[in-house]
C-alpha cells in the first residue's frame, strides 16, 4: 500500500541521516523504525504481563520479605 508520509524539516533530516548511515532508502529506514518499534512495543507488554504473573504468584513471600 502506497502512502504519504509528512515530516517536518527537522524529521526528514533525521530520517536522511539514519538511511545514510546504514546505507539503506528513506523508505527502508522508515519500514526498520515501525518494525522496532512494534517488537520493542511487543517485548515491553510481555515483560509486563510476567512481572504481574510473578508478583501475583509469589504475593505472600514479597509481602514477608517486606516486612
Amino acid at each position: 500500500m502506497a502512502m504519504t508520509l509528512r515530516l517536518t524539516p527537522d524529521d526528514e533530516r533525521l530520517l536522511a541521516q539514519l538511511a545514510e548511515q546504514d546505507g539503506i532508502s528513506r523508505q527502508e529506514a522508515t519500514v526498520r523504525a515501525i518494525r522496532e518499534q512494534a517488537a520493542r512495543r511487543g517485548h515491553q507488554q510481555a515483560v509486563s504481563e510476567l512481572s504481574a504473573s510473578a508478583r501475583q504468584r509469589y504475593a505472600d513471600l514479597l509481602d514477608r520479605l517486606g516486612r
